[in-house]
């Protein structure tokens, strides 16, 4: 493989425990100092997310591959794109029925919503405004995890470990959130691989893990203080 490659793979290592450590840092300075705007609306915040899915951009193209290698495919957009809505629907109903039977059998939800309740919208208003925001959050970790890491380091690993590797750094990123979250969104993520690998397309995945997103913080924002009734240790 060419320099220019091994450059990439060493530029994306470093990217995600770049991203890792800021996500993981910024989740627990939430607990002692939340702040006044919600962390999907602060603009500074949504810069840097802009700046990392041109970052992301731009070490794809450093790679050498293919965009078809990396997932930057659309030919069958609009049925990936079915499928991504129908896939993510089924994510966020897995996790949310799934989460009520953790909960009637231990008495515990193994989940803290500390981060849900700063991001979940107060007003139908800011409720377009959050799911709007949301669209650059997972663009840039689909870029990322599943561009990146699956496809783009398939030509020295196999596929196969590499969607399981990225599951469960994605997964380990959300351990602010509690045990719960870790498992359940390691889950998802070897899913969202799994659907790149087979389709060799980011779109499934993008609207997949857009949809199942958007569904739980509908979801919550419905329920309101409902939402957050269930006990919070995150054990």
């Amino acid at each position: 493989m060419p320099i220019a490659y091994w450059l990439f793979v060493l530029l994306t290592l470093l990217l995600i425990v770049f991203v890792a450590y800021t996500t993981v840092r910024s989740a627990r300075l939430l607990d002692d100092w939340p702040p006044e705007l919600n962390p999907l609306l602060i603009p500074g915040e949504n810069v840097i997310r802009l700046l990392l899915i041109v970052v992301c951009l731009g070490l794809g193209r450093l790679s050498g591959l293919s965009p078809a290698q990396l997932g930057w495919r659309f030919d069958q957009a609009l049925p990936h794109a079915l499928w991504g809505i129908t896939g993510g629907l089924a994510i966020a109903g897995f996790y949310i029925v799934l989460t009520r039977l953790v909960v009637a059998r231990t008495g515990h939800r193994f989940y803290r919503t500390t981060l849900l309740r700063l991001i979940v919208p107060r007003t139908g208003r800011q409720l377009v405004w959050v799911l709007l925001a949301l669209g650059p959050v997972v663009l840039m970790e689909e870029l990322l995890f599943r561009s990146l890491l699956v496809g783009g380091l398939a030509p020295i690993a196999p596929t196969g470990w590499l969607i399981l590797a990225s599951g469960i750094i994605f997964g380990a990123l959300h351990s602010p959130q509690g045990r719960w979250g870790v498992v359940g969104t390691a889950a998802a993520g070897v899913a969202l691989g799994w659907t790149f690998a087979a389709t060799g397309s980011l779109v499934l995945p993008v609207v997949a893990h857009y949809v199942a997103n958007s569904a739980q913080i509908a979801l919550a924002y419905r329920l309101g203080e409902r939402a957050y009734a269930m006990d919070e240790t995150g054990r």
